[in-house]
Formats: C-alpha cells, structure tokens, sequence
C-alpha cells in the first residue's frame, strides 16, 4: 500500500499495549514482580549505564537476525502477532469462497502473493503496459495528465495529494497537498555530503540504472534515465521542508483557494487535475510546502519531457519492485534493505504475503482477530487504566508553578475531553468495492491503491469522522491525533512486556501505563499544545505560558542535541523534540499515577528490587534492542523518535523518583544536575 502523510498524527511509533493494568483497589499480594532477571545484566552499574544494566540480557539472548536492522522487545512480540495473522489468513486461503466477499480477496491476495512460479514467470510484464504508456506521453500536458492515475495507483511523483481534518476547523474536511517524490525520504541524503550519505546516495543512483537494465532498457537508456532521475530528485529535496519545519503546524498551513493555487503553480491545470480525483467542484485545499510545489511547476516547465518521463518510469518500477519477479524483488531489496538499513536477508514470502493482505484489508482482518485474540474484558479494562493515568495528569496540570491558573483551565478542558479508543472500532469498514482478481500480484496491489484513494476522496463535503482509526486493531502501535483530540490504543499487544496479568503494579505502570501517559501528553507536547480541546489550531495558551514552556522545551531539545548517537553523529533534539516530551511526560504521570495507587495498595521489595525500581526497569525493558549501524544512522535523519538505548538513558536523567529509586550520586556517569533538567509536565 502506498503511505500518504497525513501532517496531523503526530503521536506514532510509540509501542502501546491493550490490556489493563491492575484497578487502583486491586490486591497485589499474590501478583509477581514481572522483572526478569535473564533480561538485566548486573554486571552493569545501573546509575552509569541504566539502559544496558536494564536490557543487557535481552540483548545477549536476542541478537539480531538477517531479516533486521533493529529487533526489540515490540518486534518480538509483533512477531507473534503476526504468526497470529498467518494462522487465520491460511485458514481462510486453504478453502474455496464465493466471489465478492472478503474470504475471496483475503484467500486470492495472498496466493498471489504466495505464487512465486507466477511471480517469476511475469517478470516485469505487469507494469510493461504502464511504462509504455509513460513512453507514449508527448508533452507536459498529458505527462500532467497522467500523474492523478499514477498517484492512486500507489505511484507518488512529485507530490502528495490527501484528505484529512482542516487544521482550523476540525470538523471539516481539507484536501491538503504535501512534499514527496523523492526515492531516499528524506531531503538530506540529497544534500548532505558526509561519507555515509554520499555513499548511499551514490548507491542509490547505481541501484536506479540497474533497476532499468533489468526492466529492459539498455545500458546507455538506463545511464541516462539515471541521470535525470537524480536531477529531478536532487531539485525536489532541495525546495523541501527539514524535518524541524515540517513539525510546526502553522508553515505547514497554506489554505487557499483553487483560483490561487493556479497562479501559484500555473504549469499544471489544478481543475483538470482535480477532476480525476473526483474533485471538480473543490474551491479551497491546502498547500502544505508551498515552495515545494512551486518547484514542482519550475521542473515541469524546464526539465526535457524526456527526462520526466524517465522520472514517472522509475517511480512506477520503484514502487512496483516489491510485487514483481523474485530476481526484481531481491535488487530492490539489496538496495533498500542491504545498503539503507543493513539487513542481511529479506523476511520469507508468507511474512511479506502477511503484511501485504494486512496492508489491503486490514480491518477485515483485524475483524477476525479481535474475536479470537482479544476479550471484551480486555477493552473495559484498559479504559479504566486510561482514566487513571487521566486523573493522574489532571493532578499534575493543576499542581504546575509554572503555568496561570486560565491556562490551566483551558487544560484541563483539553485533558477531559479526550477522545478514547481501545482495542477496536465500533463499526467495520466495508471492503465490497475492493476487486481482487487473479490476474497479477502487483495489479491488485494497483486496485487496492484505488480503493483507499476513492475512499479518501469521498470524505470531502462530509463532516469529520471522529469514530474512524487511523491503525487497524491488530497494528503494534498507538498514537495521538491533535486534530480529533483523541488517543489510541489498538488491540496488537497483548503480553509481555508491555502487560504482565500476573505482575503488579509497578511493573505494568511501568510498562504500559508510560505508553499510556507518553500518548496523553503528545497533546501537550510542543505540537500537540497549539491544538485546542476541539482539534483546531488555535493558541489556547497566555503568552506568557507559552513562552515559559518553549523555554522548559528548549532544555530538553538542548540535552537530546549534545547526545552522540554515533561516532561524529549527534541526535537531533528539535525533529525529536514532541517524542521526547511525550517520554518525559509520559513517565512522570505514570509514575504519579502510581504513587497514587500505592496509597491504598501498598506494595513490598519483590526479587531485590522496590516498587519505585521496578518501575523503571519495566520501563527500561520495553526498549530493550539490538540496532545495527546502518539503521542508527538511517534513523537520526528519519525517525522523529530517539533511539531506544536514548529514549532510557536520555529520558531518566531528567526524572527525580528514578534518582530517589536507585540512589543516584553526582559520581554516577548519567547524574545531571537539577538546574540542567527538563521539568515540563
């Protein structure tokens, strides 16, 4: 499937689990501590080192495998999750169903997927037609005439188009453009000239003639190709936003009308263009990156027709690679597998079936696994904990010294008008419209494209769907979204180490309650906080307020800048500054959460360790990891999340309960002093 950004899910890749933790008046006596002790390395003093005293174990006993680039504790247990998956998916493949209904694109996806003799036999002949058709193209006007077909086909040049909530007015949709169109994702690799990024890049172009050869260019046709591509590439990365820019929600907001967007990027032919969206009555959208796309005009009127097309050519067999041939496939993965990320070999056929047939039919499949995986029990449960670690934050809103007692109220709104979702959806989307046929692997993945796109589309001139997820239920994940003002927690963790049913409190605050709190407080992180209790973006804070947070914000962007995640490498503290917020957040109020907890539960020492320790080696074990270097530095320039090993032991220094819990001197290696902490939430 093709992943279009959406600018207003700002809480993402934080790992969340599903089940409750133990109610405030439960008893703990009979619970166990839920630390285990393969999982520490004590030869390790933790005050130096807390990260490794906390996961060296783990680390020991899972060293990384050829199909990853990281695996931590979540990708062990996604893993069975997916197994999970597997299992049901099969079971459906195995027996024949009537056409139309979900088992039969379920069971035909994945087969497809499965046919490896088919797959070869095609070769690159599924996407023949269409690169010929990008060969047809004349001049700019049809080449612009194409794009809208390419775009929902899961081919993305230059640009995005998506729908989403109007960032001013949340119960309304906006069609918003966004950057794109480059093959490496980020803008730096095209800029950047240190070794490993020249490197990558220079593999990158190398990877791009190859791909061509192989698509039956000749040698001399695939060098020249390479050239433009890089060109056009290079031109697009250098007009985009950084990753610091593209986290301030107001320059990415450029509402207009289509009349204006017309003389801003006068090359193309927006209502043309917006027709074959089904558009043709749209009067205003937003343009996210504006200078952006004016570049996109600029390369449309002044590159050789030739050269775009070249460009259309390699961004259909890029996108495509993954879904052709076995010989095809490999290349693509050699390049962005092998040399982007370090693995060392690619996931077997079913795991890549798996997520595809999840990627197209996701709830329909998430439908099928939360009957048999996840109990309703498990979903009341979870919302109790939700409300606690609520109350929770609610305290320590009101007990800042910081903020004016009406920012505080304005607050508190916010915090009690947060809208829950736990486990599942209420209602399941329909899939009758999606056609899967046995034609090719690779044309249905096109259709399926199609769908999401037609689906999208037909959002605007309808109110905001507040009750629609944005992951699928049986996604290992969870997140914030500024826009509905809502936090999710879908049904993919059910286990260890995120909950533990037969471990105590400490332990699950520690664990799932600061995943919990870490969501919670992303709508108040330093993006989050310009989003009202409505979703809209709006300053709900004095200026006063405001200027003291960016300044408490600042220590935090200031400590993650001087932190060397590589040799000659520093963190980026100001991309990761709202996941770092949202750490930091997130553990306090959890912690609050259960001191209040202790006041009527007390809890004992239990394998050495107090309930304050456990805490935070709960905590400390869901990032428990292995990393290869390619990824670390992959990451920095792309994850707005810091590393695992960071989001402990850069996270805990700026915590007092964990100085107080492990007895933290000034001679230990991570102490930092009180006027050098973050104190914000």
């Amino acid at each position: 499937m093709s992943f279009i950004k959406s600018a207003s899910v700002i809480g993402s890749v934080i790992i969340a689990s599903l089940l409750m933790t133990t109610a405030c008046t439960s008893k703990n006596s009979g619970q166990s501590a839920g630390i285990r002790s393969e999982n520490l390395d004590t030869t390790t003093v933790p005050q130096n080192d807390f990260y490794q005293f906390a996961t060296g174990g783990w680390q020991k006993a899972n060293p990384l495998t050829g199909e990853y680039s990281r695996y931590g504790s979540f990708d062990k247990l996604a893993e069975n999750n997916r197994e999970q998956l597997k299992g049901l998916i099969e079971e459906i493949a195995s027996k024949p169903a009537k056409s139309g209904t979900v088992e039969q694109k379920i069971a035909d996806l994945f087969n497809l997927a499965m046919d490896s003799t088919k797959l070869n036999k095609d070769g690159y002949e599924p996407i023949k037609a269409d690169l010929t058709k990008i060969s047809a193209l004349n001049d700019t006007k049809e080449l612009i005439g194409l794009l809208p077909e390419l775009m929902q086909s899961g081919v993305s040049p230059f640009f995005n188009v998506y729908v989403d909530a109007d960032p001013m007015n949340s119960n309304q949709y906006l069609v918003q453009t966004y950057q794109g169109g480059i093959g490496l994702g980020e803008r730096d690799y095209y800029l950047d000239n240190d070794a490993n990024t020249k490197n990558i890049r220079d593999k990158y172009a190398a990877h791009i003639a190859a791909m061509f050869e192989k698509e039956g260019f000749t040698p001399a046709d695939a060098a020249k190709n390479r050239d433009a591509v890089m060109k056009i590439e290079t031109r697009l990365a250098k007009s985009a936003y950084d990753n610091v820019k593209l986290r301030d929600p107001h320059a990415n907001y450029n509402k207009m009308t289509v009349a204006d967007l017309q003389k801003l990027v006068p090359q193309i032919d927006w209502n043309t263009f917006l027709t074959k969206f089904n558009l043709q009555n749209l009067k205003e959208l937003s343009v996210s990156q504006k200078e952006n796309l004016v570049e996109v005009g600029n390369i449309i009127a002044s590159e050789p027709i030739e050269a775009q097309k070249a460009y259309l050519q390699w961004k259909l067999i890029d996108a495509s690679a993954a879904y052709l041939s076995d010989d095809i496939n490999q290349m693509n993965f050699d390049f962005y597998g092998k040399v982007f990320s370090g693995k060392e070999q690619q996931q077997p056929r079913w795991k890549r079936a798996v997520s595809t047939v999840d990627g197209s039919l996701g709830e329909a499949v998430g439908q099928m696994y939360v009957k048999k995986y996840f109990p309703a029990k498990s979903k009341e449960r979870m919302v109790q904990l939700v409300k606690n670690l609520q109350t929770a934050l609610g305290e320590r809103i009101q007990g800042l010294e910081w903020m004016g007692d009406s920012t505080k109220a304005k607050a508190q709104e916010k915090l009690n008008t947060f809208h829950i979702k736990v486990g599942y959806p209420d209602k399941w989307r329909d899939y009758s419209s999606l056609d899967i046929q046995k034609d090719s692997y690779w044309a249905n993945i096109k259709r399926a494209n199609k769908f999401e796109s037609d689906y999208m589309f037909a959002k605007i001139g309808k109110p905001v769907d507040k009750d629609e997820w944005l992951m699928t239920p049986q996604t290992v994940n969870a997140y914030y979204n500024p826009s509905t003002n809502e936090i999710c927690f879908p049904a993919g963790i059910l286990q260890y180490p995120f909950f533990d049913m037969q471990a105590d409190d400490a332990f699950n605050y520690g664990a799932i309650g600061v995943v919990i709190g870490h969501e919670m407080t992303h709508g108040f992180d330093d993006q989050g906080r310009q989003f009202d209790k409505d979703g809209n973006l709006k300053d709900w804070w004095t200026k006063e307020d405001g200027e003291k947070f960016n300044a408490r914000a600042k220590v935090l962007a200031d400590y993650f800048d001087n932190i060397e995640v590589a040799p000659d490498v520093k963190a980026n503290g100001k991309f990761t500054l709202g996941e770092n917020i949202a750490d930091h957040g997130g553990l306090q109020v959890s912690y609050h959460a259960l001191q209040n907890v202790l006041k009527s539960n007390p809890l004992e020492k239990k394998d050495g360790f107090t309930p304050e320790q456990r805490f935070f080696l709960a905590y400390a074990n869901v990032w428990a990891g292995n990393i290869r270097p390619e990824e670390i530095l992959k990451r920095t320039k792309a994850d707005p999340h810091s590393l695992g090993k960071w989001r402990v032991n850069g996270a805990l220094p700026h915590i007092q309960a964990w100085y107080d819990a492990f007895n933290v001197k000034q001679t230990n290696k991570m102490y930092l002093a009180p006027e050098l902490r973050a104190s914000i939430w």
